[in-house]
């Protein structure tokens, strides 16, 4: 990133203001969720050593959704993150601030650029759910074709990661309603604390601007390959190079404000571990750690009626 910031010549607000925001991405990178996953947990490197691949239940991606939701609750709210957790609030009103006069800044650059436009609206699509999904069925198919646990515990990793994440970034919109900045009616955006969900749908851009799902959901598909190939050296500069680029082009077509950022960053690199290391307590996954809900999913057959049978323990 200061790379980044030392070439943008003469335009560099909003440049700053990415490399403010993506400042978290190494630190809470080396804070957020590693206490409550890294010591414990199972990884790539340590189950190689112990003699084998560990393999997720078929099931895994969709079950293991409501554990990574109440872990993900116990570290935010959890006293030995508080500071780490007020950090982001701090910073995403700071940010809040600047957002209108960087907005400004990025969307006349936008419209009187034709290569910033045309790169803008090319990196969009790093966040848009097809290329994380799309690298989930890679990895799968690879799995399958070549017998690779590894592999196949990847591509089912980062379903899982992108739903958990995913399904609390929409609670999360649906609850703070703010404004896009290409539809925004005052400066930074109007909030709507819990908005009429019947306007919500009509008129999505008005509400759903935080924080960013794109943003979430691509650091924790990075987050989930780089965990699961820790050899792979390249993959943290060039998934955290595109993710940049991904807000900064958001920043500059009005999708999201700047400090949309910061809460996405910690959710997506949160998940993102938590789905790469799947118990607290070791083992392999699809098992689940004490006191965490536990779903099943298994099929019914019988002489009177075929199904599928769903059961969730606490």
């Amino acid at each position: 990133m200061r790379s980044l910031c030392a070439v943008a010549g003469g335009r560099l607000l909003p440049f700053i203001v990415l490399c403010f925001v993506f400042r978290p991405v190494e630190v809470i990178a080396q804070t957020a969720a590693a206490d409550e996953n890294r010591p414990a947990a199972v990884t790539a490197a340590d189950s190689s050593r112990g003699g084998g691949e560990f393999l997720p239940v078929w099931h895994a991606a969709i079950s293991n959704i409501p554990g990574d939701w109440l872990r993900f609750g116990r570290l935010a709210f959890a006293p030995r993150y508080g500071q780490l957790m007020a950090g982001t609030a701090v910073l995403t009103v700071a940010l809040v601030a600047a957002d209108d006069p960087v907005w400004q800044r990025s969307h006349i650059w936008y419209t009187t650029s034709p290569g910033m436009k045309r790169l803008s609206d090319d990196l969009e699509w790093v966040g848009d759910g097809r290329p994380q999904f799309g690298l989930a069925g890679v990895f799968a198919a690879w799995g399958f074709l070549a017998g690779d646990a590894r592999a196949l515990r990847t591509g089912s990793q980062i379903v899982e990661t992108i739903l958990a994440s995913g399904t609390l970034v929409q609670v999360l919109k649906h609850v703070t309603g703010r404004e896009s900045p290409f539809v925004s009616t005052r400066p930074a955006g109007r909030w709507d604390l819990f908005p009429n969900q019947i306007q919500y749908a009509k008129h999505v851009p008005h509400y759903d601007a935080y924080p960013s799902g794109h943003v979430t959901t691509a650091l924790a598909t990075v987050t989930v390959v780089i965990e699961n190939y820790p050899e792979w050296w390249w993959a943290r500069p060039l998934g955290y190079a595109a993710i940049a680029g991904l807000a900064f082009s958001m920043g500059n077509t009005g999708i999201h404000w700047y400090s949309d950022y910061p809460l996405a960053v910690v959710l997506g690199y949160s998940f993102g571990m938590i789905a790469a290391h799947p118990l607290e307590t070791g083992g392999l996954a699809g098992e689940t750690a004490p006191g965490e809900p536990k779903l099943s999913v298994a099929p019914m057959i019988d002489p009177v009626r075929t199904g599928v049978v769903v059961s969730l323990s606490f």
